[in-house]
Order: C-alpha cells, then sequence, then structure tokens
C-alpha cells in the first residue's frame, strides 16, 4: 500500500472528512484491521484565505509547495490538496515535488464522463466558481460548466467562509443551496459539483431530483485507488 501525503486545514472540517473516508475506503477494500497509510501536513488556514482575499495566489502557491515537499520528504507516494480552491496553484505544488499531485478535478471529471454527463452546475467559493481553473480542467473532460447568477454566488460563497468552515450547519443555508442547485437543473445541469470540501457538510442529507457531485468523496477515492493500486 502505498503513502497519501493529504495538504490539510482548508478548513479542517473537511480535512476530517478525507481522513475518514480514505481509511473507509481502505478497510472496505481490505478488510480486517487494515487502515490507510497517511502523512498529513496541516496548514493554518487564516494565512491562506488571507492571500486568497489579497489576491497573492503565488504566495499562497509557495506554501503549499513547501508543504508537498515536506510530504515527499517524509515518505509520501502522492500529493492530496484538501480543498477545491487552492487547485488554482494545483501545478506551482506539483512543480514543488516529484510525486504526483492527485487533481480534484480529474477525480470529478472522470466520474462524470463515465456516466455521460456533459453539462453541470458547480457551486464552491467565488474562486472557483467565477475563475477558470477548475472549469478548463473539467473542459477536459468534455463538460460544459455553468454557475449560478452574480447575487447566488455571493452568497454561496459567504456561506462557505463564514459558517461552514466554522462548522456552523443552518437550516437556510441548506434551503439557499438547494435552491441554487434547483435553478442551475432548470438551466440544463444534469447534476451539480460540490466543488468546496465542506458543502457536502451541508448537503449531508440531500434528496434532489438533481445528482450531486462531492468533491471530497470523490477525491479522496482516487486517492485510495492510487494507494492500493
Amino acid at each position: 500500500m502505498k503513502t497519501i501525503g493529504l495538504i490539510g486545514g482548508m478548513s479542517w472540517e473537511s480535512t476530517l472528512v478525507y481522513y475518514r473516508i480514505v481509511n473507509q475506503r481502505v478497510k472496505e477494500a481490505l478488510g480486517g484491521l487494515h487502515s490507510a497509510k497517511v502523512l498529513l501536513h496541516s496548514v493554518d488556514f487564516e494565512e491562506i484565505a488571507s492571500l486568497q482575499r489579497s489576491g497573492d495566489w503565488h504566495a499562497a502557491g509557495k506554501r503549499l509547495g513547501d508543504a508537498a515537499s515536506s510530504l515527499e520528504k517524509a515518505g509520501a507516494d502522492c500529493v492530496v490538496v484538501c480543498t477545491n480552491t487552492m487547485h488554482k496553484v494545483a501545478d506551482q505544488i506539483q512543480d514543488s515535488c516529484q510525486i504526483p499531485l492527485i487533481h480534484i478535478a480529474s477525480s470529478v471529471g472522470e466520474t462524470l464522463r463515465a456516466q455521460g454527463i456533459t453539462k453541470v452546475g458547480l457551486l464552491g467559493t467565488r474562486f472557483t466558481m467565477e475563475q477558470p481553473f477548475l472549469k478548463e480542467r473539467l473542459a477536459t473532460y468534455g463538460l460544459e460548466v455553468i454557475v449560478p447568477e452574480e447575487e447566488t454566488r455571493a452568497e454561496v460563497h459567504r456561506i462557505i467562509f463564514e459558517e461552514l468552515c466554522c462548522g456552523i450547519i443552518l437550516p437556510s443555508s441548506r434551503e439557499t443551496y438547494e435552491k441554487a442547485i434547483t435553478k442551475l437543473g432548470t438551466q440544463g445541469a444534469r447534476a451539480v459539483i460540490l466543488g468546496c470540501t465542506e458543502i457536502g457538510l451541508l448537503l449531508s442529507n440531500y434528496q434532489g431530483a438533481l445528482p450531486i457531485l462531492d468533491t471530497t468523496v470523490l477525491h479522496a477515492e482516487s486517492a485510495v485507488r492510487f494507494a492500493l493500486n
């Protein structure tokens, strides 16, 4: 079994989910007392979020690149960045180490392509919804990606940073996300990507008609497939 290197803490709420899923899937595959071989480098999210707000993505990428390098030196066989937004600097992180970075968009794109879906909605931080780094990667899988209107994007972003990253789960916010998913469906989306690793915490009991894809789960499962290959 290979060792998975996690760069977490962005936020630690969703990093917990990564750790749980990785270990659950390994146990399901191997049985007995098996658990995953994991190295975790957890950053102070406030430092990263501050760089995001100021637009200093290079500095943020440098910090995560250093984290990837430290995981490699510690014996990790791959790097998993436990957040969608910081895949904006995925190339910078990959350039900092020799072990492969398992890209979160690839995990999603492969799943959607296998399902024959070509038009999807995307929810996430404003960075993820409005900038091209995730959408362009998804486009290589033949996907057309649509996002909510500006007012809804602003509220989706606010809920992530002010509530979900702080472990706050509110019914009103769940309703906001469910309405956004429904609206994306009326615009032709055949599924909706939960493109922030905290959103699954809010929609864990989602019962809507439109399929949702939790990037946290798909990304963690990709890491396990790599580790067990």
